[in-house]
């Protein structure tokens, strides 16, 4: 148990994780480890199944989720059966699991498009339909000039150095026509790094300089648990880690993590999320258990997919003609 002592001590000696002042709505949800939390983990955190992540995975939109729970539920399902119609794409009436796959992936992309949507018009302080980089370093760090950066840094310590240092690198590799400024298209990337390719080898870059500490260019245990900072673990606690870090990241059991496994680590597996979903919504609403969904059987459980509640309801959900965009 020679590594647990070696490893208490190197937590110990971690500091404090972000300054309370940074607007984190751009910094995806992370797990303590540090890699990206996928969509079920922001809503369970670890909790019993969250209605609400069923509903926005049918849905695609974290607005018209919360839309369908002020449904009277004849109208939810009315609304519901016209989604299945898009959803059955061989038009037998039955929705198998590869529909159900393919639609829940198109609803992350949606939901995806959605978050950044929103946090761009937030961002966009002029309303050019463009993002700066001044402009971001006001909405989320709460810089108003760029000269002051280097006061804001000093001020904030390390990790906003960092933070701020990373978020540069993302913005000029989403700036892909070289203008200085992110469109729409390109702030999606910014603001969604974990779901671009493109991008994604930048994020497996700021895991190793951050954590890999001993530059060998992998991740061993001891660095692993040392970068997650502010989390103090008590010996259960990182024996729970270790076997974490073991059983499922640690690929090649070679007690290390290399560039691929540190990718698997910490990019979330939307694949992965959408089939345990799948799973979830057969388990529950496939009645006869003949391996597919009925119309019927979907309509049943309507509360499950999209939810509903007896009261006034709005009239954008009218417009469905946007799910045929991700098909």
């Amino acid at each position: 148990m020679m590594w647990l002592l070696l490893v208490c001590t190197m937590v110990a000696a971690v500091g404090p994780v972000l300054p309370h002042n940074i607007d984190k709505a751009l910094h995806r949800e992370r797990e303590s480890d540090g890699s990206f939390a996928s969509r079920a983990d922001e809503h369970s955190a670890g909790g019993p199944h969250d209605s609400d992540f069923d509903h926005e995975s049918i849905l695609g939109s974290s607005k018209d989720a919360e839309e369908f729970d002020h449904l009277p539920a004849e109208e939810s399902k009315e609304r519901l059966e016209l989604l299945l119609i898009k959803m059955d794409t061989n038009a037998d009436k039955i929705i198998d699991s590869k529909e159900m796959y393919n639609w829940i992936m198109r609803s992350f992309k949606m939901l995806s498009k959605e978050e950044s949507s929103e946090r761009f018009e937030d961002t966009d302080e002029d309303g050019d339909s463009f993002v700066t980089w001044q402009e971001h370093l006001k909405e989320t760090y709460g810089i108003e000039h760029p000269d002051d950066v280097g006061h804001q840094n000093m001020d904030q310590g390390k990790d906003t150095t960092r933070m701020m240092a990373e978020d540069r690198q993302l913005f000029t590799a989403a700036d892909k026509d070289g203008d200085e400024k992110l469109n729409e298209h390109e702030f999606l990337a910014f603001s969604h790094p974990e779901e671009d390719e493109t991008m994604v080898p930048l994020l497996v870059d700021h895991a190793m300089q951050e954590k890999d500490t001993n530059q060998d260019n992998k991740i061993s245990f001891t660095e692993y648990i040392a970068g997650q900072q502010g989390v103090e673990h008590d010996d259960e606690g990182l024996l729970a880690e270790k076997d974490r870090f073991d059983e499922d990241y640690d690929k090649n059991m070679d007690g290390e993590l290399d560039l691929v496994e540190v990718r698997h680590w910490i990019v979330p597996d939307n694949q992965e999320t959408a089939t345990s979903e799948t799973e979830h919504l057969f388990a529950n609403a496939d009645d006869d258990e003949d391996g597919v969904l009925s119309f019927d059987e979907v309509l049943s459980h309507h509360d499950l997919f999209v939810g509903s509640e007896v009261t006034d309801y709005g009239d954008h959900l009218h417009n469905l003609d946007r799910f045929d965009d991700e098909l």
